[in-house]
């Protein structure tokens, strides 16, 4: 079996926090890195990343993230965009988005909210609450929008991002963001010391893509711009289990699988650096050290690609890797501090 592992974030941002990337203990990783064939290409967001798997650039995320949710595929007729409510805040004269994924946003605040902007804003379009973080707009008149994907931007500084005032829909934004400033669930919000919606994330505008069949058998994945790029593709796709073994049990020998295994992604998104150690304790144990033990066995192939900050690392293995005795791994830590001096 071939199998390639897109884990965005596997390198924690920060080479100089030995709290965070110290004494982590992930020698099946190490192993596997320092059998491989390593390659660092320049820095991608996550989306485009996982676009790329399916032979796609950077657009129309809106229409195909929107497929990987509960929806038919007649509903995703038209021109999308992602719509995501962020919270904008000051910050030493900087203007920082938090998206919500940082604070709490109940459904039916993010409904409330919705049903207002379509009463509001009919003439120009029409909003869909998939969950209380994702939102989508289809746009009655499509109009270009060039924006970074939400995990580019999130908990970032966005003041160039937003000083466009001649695009169209930015100004039409800056109505949205006054009509939200006064609704009713922004200022009970407020009033509870929450963070208010003051603004909405706009990007991955445009009609369906549909990516040509590709090298993959079948996709796993809980994101659901995965989910909706598989869907696009004519391609199967399956949760992600546990673990490899549930993977190599369910898929037939000789296939060409993608797991998508992102949950390290919200950690480093919102500076969660205990949860990202956790969660990389339980990759490693439920697939890294699994791997290890099947690479020239059950895998034949094994591509590991992790977009991070400091590029898109990806490090490739085939069975006859795992006889390569005299290599030796290296700590998360001494990976991060090489790559952050250009070393690797």
């Amino acid at each position: 079996m071939r199998l390639t592992l897109l884990a965005p974030e596997l390198i924690w941002p920060e080479p100089a926090d030995q709290y965070t990337l110290g004494k982590l203990p992930v020698p099946a990783f190490e192993w596997l890195s320092s059998h491989a064939e390593f390659k660092r290409q320049p820095r991608l967001p996550f989306e485009v990343a996982l676009a790329r798997q399916f032979g796609l650039g950077d657009r129309n995320f809106g229409a195909l993230r929107l497929l990987g949710e509960d929806v038919s595929e007649d509903a995703v007729d038209g021109h999308w965009l992602c719509a995501d409510p962020v919270h904008l805040r000051f910050h030493q004269e900087r203007i920082i988005l938090a998206d919500a994924g940082a604070f709490d946003l109940d459904e039916e605040e993010a409904r409330a909210l919705a049903t207002s902007l379509n009463e509001e804003f009919a003439d120009i379009g029409k909003f869909h609450v998939a969950t209380s973080r994702r939102w989508y707009l289809r746009l009655k008149t499509p109009v270009e929008h060039a924006a970074e994907p939400i995990s580019a931007v999130a908990g970032r500084r966005v003041d160039g991002e937003i000083s466009d005032k001649d695009a169209t829909l930015t100004r039409w934004l800056n109505e949205v963001q006054m009509f939200l400033h006064g609704h009713p669930v922004n200022e009970r919000r407020q009033d509870e010391g929450k963070p208010v919606i003051n603004s909405l994330w706009l990007w991955g505008g445009g009609r369906l893509s549909r990516p040509k069949p590709g090298s993959f058998t079948a996709a796993w994945s809980n994101n659901p711009l995965a989910i909706g790029l598989a869907r696009a593709a004519g391609m199967p796709v399956h949760p992600v289990p546990a673990g490899l073994a549930e993977t190599l049990a369910m898929a037939s020998p000789g296939t060409n699988q993608l797991v998508v295994l992102d949950n390290l992604l919200p950690a480093v998104l919102y500076e969660d650096s205990e949860g990202w150690r956790s969660t990389w304790e339980a990759l490693e144990s439920n697939w890294f050290l699994p791997l290890q033990k099947a690479l020239g066995r059950q895998i034949e192939t094994l591509n590991i690609v992790a977009p991070t900050i400091y590029g898109e690392l990806s490090w490739s293995l085939t069975g006859r890797d795992r006889w390569k005795f005299w290599r030796k791994g290296l700590p998360l830590a001494a990976m991060a501090t090489a790559l952050a001096e250009g070393k690797s």
